[in-house]
């Protein structure tokens, strides 16, 4: 079954989707509003998928239920890690992505992007998804069951382009955790543009500016 989202198209048509997977506790409303400021003009035409995640108890949290893409069950987030709520959701990302190509956009025309938990989920689901895609955006966040990967990553998208963006000042999901996410990833090959900011848990113009480029030279093809 899928998720719920919210749905925003920048044209008629669209030839590139986003999906965007919102962070603990948030909605999919959290991130249309930068739609705006993120999309330049004389891009293609886009559909933003922003998916509702399910609502489940968050043990951190002292059990308390909201939105989230699996459980954090301490501060040690990169520990412990609630595998079978990933695998879940990587399931639902997955169904998410299948319906964007039955719609008419293919694989390498589908960008995942995320925040924190959100982007956890792109980075583990977008590197073992088979198909090729456009490209992984995971804002502040970083790799969960990266020991799996080894075993389970997709050849097709062996050399996806990677924007990885943090906060310098992050208390909830530390810069370091990202840097090593980032060397684990470039250790495998991966090209990872990465941008660090001084900023806490949380998205700043400067990197909605950066992303706009970034995202702006894998469209120019289609634009050309």
């Amino acid at each position: 079954m899928l998720l719920d989202c919210v749905q925003t198209e920048t044209g008629p048509n669209p030839t590139f989707a986003v999906i965007w997977l919102h962070g603990l506790g948030a909605d999919g409303n959290d991130f249309g509003p930068i739609v705006p400021e993120l999309v330049a003009a004389g891009w293609p035409s886009i559909r933003f998928v922003f998916p509702h995640a399910p609502r489940r108890p968050i043990t951190i949290n002292g059990g308390m239920s909201m939105r989230a893409w699996y459980d954090i069950t301490g501060m040690e987030i990169a520990q412990r890690q609630d595998e079978a709520g990933i695998r879940a959701s990587m399931a639902q990302l997955e169904a998410l992505i299948a319906r964007e190509v039955e719609r008419g956009i293919p694989s390498t025309r589908i960008f995942l992007a995320g925040f924190s938990q959100g982007a956890a989920m792109v980075l583990s689901g977008g590197l073992r998804h088979a198909n090729p895609l456009a490209g992984i955006i995971a804002l502040s966040g970083y790799l969960p069951l990266e020991k799996q990967l080894e075993a389970e990553r997709s050849a097709a998208n062996a050399h996806v382009p990677l924007f990885l963006a943090h906060g310098s000042l992050d208390p909830v999901v530390p810069q370091t955790l990202g840097m090593l996410s980032r060397d684990f990833l470039r250790a495998h090959g991966y090209s990872v543009d990465w941008h660090s900011y001084a900023m806490a848990h949380q998205v700043c113009s400067e990197e909605i500016r950066d992303l706009r480029t970034w995202l702006g030279e894998r469209m120019a093809p289609a634009v050309a």
